[in-house]
Protein backbone atom coordinates (compact mmCIF):
# COMPACT_ATOMS: atom_id res chain seq x y z
CA UNK A 1 0.00 0.00 0.00
CA UNK A 2 2.87 2.29 -0.22
CA UNK A 3 2.60 4.75 -3.83
CA UNK A 4 2.24 3.00 -6.92
CA UNK A 5 5.67 3.92 -8.58
CA UNK A 6 7.47 2.74 -5.86
CA UNK A 7 9.14 -0.83 -6.25
CA UNK A 8 7.36 -2.71 -3.43
CA UNK A 9 7.74 -6.13 -1.49
CA UNK A 10 4.46 -7.18 -0.24
CA UNK A 11 4.39 -9.68 2.90
CA UNK A 12 1.17 -11.44 3.60
CA UNK A 13 -0.13 -13.60 6.64
CA UNK A 14 -2.58 -13.86 9.22
CA UNK A 15 -2.49 -13.50 12.88
CA UNK A 16 -4.72 -12.55 15.93
CA UNK A 17 -7.69 -13.49 14.43
CA UNK A 18 -7.07 -11.07 11.21
CA UNK A 19 -5.65 -10.43 7.89
CA UNK A 20 -2.11 -8.21 8.34
CA UNK A 21 -0.12 -6.64 5.29
CA UNK A 22 2.94 -5.53 5.20
CA UNK A 23 4.16 -2.75 2.31
CA UNK A 24 8.43 -2.05 1.84
CA UNK A 25 10.72 -1.00 -0.62
CA UNK A 26 13.22 -3.25 1.07
CA UNK A 27 12.51 -7.13 0.97
CA UNK A 28 12.49 -8.36 4.37
CA UNK A 29 14.64 -11.24 5.13
CA UNK A 30 13.02 -14.18 6.55
CA UNK A 31 14.93 -13.76 10.16
CA UNK A 32 13.06 -10.06 9.99
CA UNK A 33 10.11 -11.94 8.85
CA UNK A 34 10.39 -14.26 11.80
CA UNK A 35 10.81 -11.35 14.44
CA UNK A 36 8.04 -9.65 13.27
CA UNK A 37 6.07 -13.05 13.66
CA UNK A 38 7.41 -13.61 17.18
CA UNK A 39 6.63 -10.09 18.49
CA UNK A 40 2.81 -10.53 17.39
CA UNK A 41 2.69 -13.81 18.95
CA UNK A 42 4.49 -12.50 22.35
CA UNK A 43 1.67 -9.76 22.33
CA UNK A 44 -0.78 -12.14 21.68
CA UNK A 45 0.15 -14.90 24.52
CA UNK A 46 -0.26 -11.43 27.12
CA UNK A 47 -3.52 -9.73 26.00
CA UNK A 48 -5.67 -12.06 23.97
CA UNK A 49 -8.94 -12.90 25.48
CA UNK A 50 -9.14 -15.83 23.11
CA UNK A 51 -6.22 -17.76 24.42
CA UNK A 52 -6.70 -20.18 27.56
CA UNK A 53 -2.82 -19.39 27.91
CA UNK A 54 -2.58 -16.06 27.59
CA UNK A 55 -1.81 -13.76 30.41
CA UNK A 56 -5.36 -12.39 30.12
CA UNK A 57 -6.67 -15.49 30.44
CA UNK A 58 -5.22 -15.93 33.86
CA UNK A 59 -6.67 -13.41 34.86
CA UNK A 60 -10.15 -14.30 34.13
CA UNK A 61 -9.67 -17.75 35.93
CA UNK A 62 -7.70 -16.81 38.91
CA UNK A 63 -7.58 -13.04 39.77
CA UNK A 64 -4.86 -11.74 41.83
CA UNK A 65 -1.78 -10.48 40.23
CA UNK A 66 0.12 -11.23 36.89
CA UNK A 67 2.53 -9.56 35.70
CA UNK A 68 2.71 -8.08 31.95
CA UNK A 69 5.57 -7.72 29.39
CA UNK A 70 7.18 -4.26 29.61
CA UNK A 71 4.85 -2.62 26.35
CA UNK A 72 2.15 -2.92 29.39
CA UNK A 73 2.08 0.84 30.84
CA UNK A 74 1.05 3.02 27.84
CA UNK A 75 -2.06 0.29 26.71
CA UNK A 76 -2.97 0.50 30.19
CA UNK A 77 -2.85 4.52 30.58
CA UNK A 78 -4.86 5.24 27.12
CA UNK A 79 -7.89 2.83 28.82
CA UNK A 80 -7.60 4.74 31.60
CA UNK A 81 -7.50 8.06 30.22
CA UNK A 82 -10.30 7.46 28.09
CA UNK A 83 -12.28 5.70 30.86
CA UNK A 84 -12.01 9.14 32.55
CA UNK A 85 -13.03 11.24 29.34
CA UNK A 86 -16.15 8.95 28.79
CA UNK A 87 -17.05 9.14 32.24
CA UNK A 88 -16.40 4.89 32.77
CA UNK A 89 -18.36 3.98 29.35
CA UNK A 90 -15.33 2.78 28.31
CA UNK A 91 -13.75 0.42 30.05
CA UNK A 92 -11.61 -2.72 28.75
CA UNK A 93 -13.85 -4.73 31.48
CA UNK A 94 -16.66 -5.73 28.93
CA UNK A 95 -15.15 -9.35 28.24
CA UNK A 96 -17.46 -10.75 30.09
CA UNK A 97 -20.76 -9.18 28.67
CA UNK A 98 -19.09 -9.62 25.18
CA UNK A 99 -18.97 -13.29 26.01
CA UNK A 100 -22.33 -13.57 27.69
CA UNK A 101 -23.55 -11.90 24.01
CA UNK A 102 -21.71 -14.40 22.26
CA UNK A 103 -18.63 -12.97 21.17
CA UNK A 104 -16.38 -15.07 22.97
CA UNK A 105 -13.36 -17.67 22.62
CA UNK A 106 -15.95 -20.19 20.97
CA UNK A 107 -17.51 -17.93 18.72
CA UNK A 108 -21.31 -19.31 19.19
CA UNK A 109 -22.76 -15.84 18.41
CA UNK A 110 -25.73 -16.53 20.54
CA UNK A 111 -26.44 -15.06 23.49
CA UNK A 112 -26.08 -16.97 27.01
CA UNK A 113 -28.26 -14.16 28.97
CA UNK A 114 -28.14 -10.76 28.96
CA UNK A 115 -26.01 -8.10 28.93
CA UNK A 116 -23.50 -7.30 31.93
CA UNK A 117 -22.81 -4.18 33.20
CA UNK A 118 -19.17 -4.15 33.89
CA UNK A 119 -17.06 -4.32 36.95
CA UNK A 120 -15.68 -0.54 38.46
CA UNK A 121 -12.63 0.03 36.99
CA UNK A 122 -11.00 0.50 40.33
CA UNK A 123 -10.87 -3.16 40.46
CA UNK A 124 -7.86 -3.08 38.35
CA UNK A 125 -4.61 -2.33 39.96
CA UNK A 126 -1.71 -1.38 38.50
CA UNK A 127 1.84 -1.18 40.06
CA UNK A 128 4.70 -1.39 37.05
CA UNK A 129 3.90 -4.25 34.56
CA UNK A 130 1.50 -6.05 37.51
CA UNK A 131 -1.84 -6.10 37.21
CA UNK A 132 -3.76 -7.08 40.42
CA UNK A 133 -7.79 -7.69 40.43
CA UNK A 134 -9.55 -8.32 43.26
CA UNK A 135 -11.71 -11.18 41.66
CA UNK A 136 -11.39 -13.14 38.63
CA UNK A 137 -11.92 -10.45 36.04
CA UNK A 138 -12.11 -11.10 31.46
CA UNK A 139 -10.19 -8.18 29.93
CA UNK A 140 -10.86 -7.23 27.08
CA UNK A 141 -7.86 -4.96 25.00
CA UNK A 142 -9.66 -5.53 21.89
CA UNK A 143 -10.91 -1.46 21.51
CA UNK A 144 -7.34 -0.44 21.21
CA UNK A 145 -4.82 -3.26 21.49
CA UNK A 146 -4.96 -3.85 17.87
CA UNK A 147 -3.41 -0.41 16.92
CA UNK A 148 -1.46 -0.98 19.64
CA UNK A 149 0.27 -3.95 17.88
CA UNK A 150 0.65 -2.33 14.58
CA UNK A 151 2.94 0.62 16.63
CA UNK A 152 5.13 -2.55 18.25
CA UNK A 153 5.40 -3.88 14.62
CA UNK A 154 6.66 -0.99 13.41
CA UNK A 155 9.19 -0.49 16.11
CA UNK A 156 10.41 -4.22 15.54
CA UNK A 157 10.91 -3.32 11.77
CA UNK A 158 12.53 0.36 12.52
CA UNK A 159 14.77 -1.70 14.75
CA UNK A 160 15.63 -3.98 12.19
CA UNK A 161 16.31 -0.95 9.90
CA UNK A 162 13.36 -0.86 7.83
CA UNK A 163 11.83 2.51 8.10
CA UNK A 164 9.93 3.34 5.02
CA UNK A 165 6.57 0.96 5.11
CA UNK A 166 2.53 0.45 5.28
CA UNK A 167 1.49 -1.89 8.00
CA UNK A 168 -2.22 -2.91 7.34
CA UNK A 169 -3.96 -4.85 10.09
CA UNK A 170 -7.41 -5.15 8.45
CA UNK A 171 -8.29 -1.57 8.82
CA UNK A 172 -5.43 -0.28 11.31
CA UNK A 173 -2.83 1.22 9.35
CA UNK A 174 0.08 2.84 10.13
CA UNK A 175 2.38 4.49 6.89
CA UNK A 176 5.59 5.83 7.37
CA UNK A 177 6.54 6.58 3.42
CA UNK A 178 6.37 9.29 1.14
CA UNK A 179 4.29 10.22 -0.97
CA UNK A 180 1.26 10.40 1.70
CA UNK A 181 -1.38 7.07 1.29
CA UNK A 182 -4.85 8.00 0.21
CA UNK A 183 -7.37 5.76 2.23
CA UNK A 184 -11.09 5.34 1.75
CA UNK A 185 -13.63 5.75 4.56
CA UNK A 186 -15.59 2.42 3.43
CA UNK A 187 -19.54 3.07 3.50
CA UNK A 188 -20.51 0.97 6.92
CA UNK A 189 -23.87 0.07 5.48
CA UNK A 190 -22.45 -0.31 1.65
CA UNK A 191 -19.21 -1.71 1.36
CA UNK A 192 -18.63 -1.07 -2.67
CA UNK A 193 -19.10 3.13 -1.73
CA UNK A 194 -16.88 5.44 0.57
CA UNK A 195 -18.23 8.46 1.95
CA UNK A 196 -15.04 9.68 1.94
CA UNK A 197 -10.82 9.89 1.50
CA UNK A 198 -8.33 10.28 4.20
CA UNK A 199 -4.49 11.57 3.38
CA UNK A 200 -2.12 9.72 5.63
CA UNK A 201 1.75 11.14 6.02
CA UNK A 202 3.97 9.81 8.79
CA UNK A 203 0.87 8.43 11.19
CA UNK A 204 -2.02 6.19 11.24
CA UNK A 205 -5.30 5.63 10.10
CA UNK A 206 -7.53 3.20 12.43
CA UNK A 207 -11.48 2.76 12.05
CA UNK A 208 -14.34 1.31 13.83
CA UNK A 209 -17.59 0.35 12.82
CA UNK A 210 -20.82 -1.38 14.41
CA UNK A 211 -21.46 -3.72 11.13
CA UNK A 212 -17.58 -5.28 11.10
CA UNK A 213 -18.29 -7.65 14.53
CA UNK A 214 -22.05 -8.06 14.52
CA UNK A 215 -24.89 -10.52 15.04
CA UNK A 216 -28.00 -11.73 16.55
CA UNK A 217 -30.47 -9.39 16.71
CA UNK A 218 -28.40 -5.90 16.59
CA UNK A 219 -25.72 -7.36 18.54
CA UNK A 220 -21.79 -5.50 17.86
CA UNK A 221 -18.25 -5.22 19.96
CA UNK A 222 -18.70 -2.02 20.96
CA UNK A 223 -20.36 -2.19 24.37
CA UNK A 224 -21.47 0.59 26.58
CA UNK A 225 -19.47 -0.34 29.77
CA UNK A 226 -21.60 0.81 32.91
CA UNK A 227 -24.38 -1.66 30.99
CA UNK A 228 -22.83 -4.12 28.64
CA UNK A 229 -25.03 -3.35 26.00
CA UNK A 230 -24.48 -2.47 22.47
CA UNK A 231 -23.79 1.04 21.42
CA UNK A 232 -26.82 2.17 19.14
CA UNK A 233 -26.55 6.04 18.09
CA UNK A 234 -23.13 5.54 16.44
CA UNK A 235 -22.35 3.02 13.35
CA UNK A 236 -18.73 4.21 12.04
CA UNK A 237 -15.74 6.16 12.80
CA UNK A 238 -12.24 6.56 11.86
CA UNK A 239 -9.53 8.51 13.43
CA UNK A 240 -5.51 9.97 12.12
CA UNK A 241 -3.06 10.23 15.03
CA UNK A 242 0.57 10.29 15.03
CA UNK A 243 0.23 6.33 16.52
CA UNK A 244 -1.92 3.84 15.34
CA UNK A 245 -2.10 3.14 19.44
CA UNK A 246 -3.91 6.52 19.98
CA UNK A 247 -6.22 6.42 16.67
CA UNK A 248 -7.57 2.80 17.47
CA UNK A 249 -8.66 3.67 21.23
CA UNK A 250 -9.67 6.93 19.87
CA UNK A 251 -11.95 5.15 17.49
CA UNK A 252 -13.67 3.23 20.18
CA UNK A 253 -14.41 6.89 22.45
CA UNK A 254 -15.92 8.16 19.67
CA UNK A 255 -19.03 5.84 19.92
CA UNK A 256 -19.67 7.22 23.41
CA UNK A 257 -18.19 10.81 23.32
CA UNK A 258 -17.77 13.78 20.80
CA UNK A 259 -14.01 14.51 19.54
CA UNK A 260 -13.92 17.65 21.20
CA UNK A 261 -14.52 16.43 24.56
CA UNK A 262 -12.13 13.55 24.14
CA UNK A 263 -9.52 16.24 23.21
CA UNK A 264 -9.80 18.15 25.79
CA UNK A 265 -9.81 15.36 28.52
CA UNK A 266 -6.60 13.85 27.05
CA UNK A 267 -4.56 16.23 25.37
CA UNK A 268 -4.20 13.93 22.72
CA UNK A 269 -3.91 15.62 18.91
CA UNK A 270 -5.46 13.38 16.35
CA UNK A 271 -8.49 14.21 13.90
CA UNK A 272 -11.50 11.98 13.40
CA UNK A 273 -15.07 11.25 11.18
CA UNK A 274 -18.09 10.06 13.17
CA UNK A 275 -21.01 8.81 11.67
CA UNK A 276 -24.29 8.21 13.26
CA UNK A 277 -26.23 5.71 12.52
CA UNK A 278 -29.32 8.12 11.14
CA UNK A 279 -26.49 9.28 8.72
CA UNK A 280 -25.38 12.20 10.00
CA UNK A 281 -21.61 12.64 9.99
CA UNK A 282 -19.24 14.70 11.82
CA UNK A 283 -15.75 15.95 11.24
CA UNK A 284 -13.42 17.91 13.24
CA UNK A 285 -11.91 21.12 11.14
CA UNK A 286 -8.21 19.31 10.27
CA UNK A 287 -9.19 15.95 9.00
CA UNK A 288 -6.63 15.54 6.28
CA UNK A 289 -9.08 14.41 3.55
CA UNK A 290 -12.39 15.09 2.01
CA UNK A 291 -15.81 13.82 2.66
CA UNK A 292 -18.61 12.87 -0.47
CA UNK A 293 -21.26 13.02 2.23
CA UNK A 294 -22.74 15.73 5.05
Amino acid sequence: MLPPDAALHTLHFDAIGTSWQIDSVVLLTPQQRTAVHKRIDAFDRAYSRFRDDSLVGALAREGGSVRFPDDLPPLYEVYAALHDATGGVMTPLVGASLEQLGYGRDYRLTPAGPALASPRFDRVEIDGTTLTVDAPALIDFGAAGKGYLVDLVADELANLGIVEFTIDASGDLLHTAEPPLRVALEHPYDSTKAIGIAEISGGAICGSAANRRAWGNGLHHVLDGLTGEPVRETVATWVTAATALHADAVATALFFEDAETIADATGWRFEAVRMSTDGRVEVTSGFPGELFTR
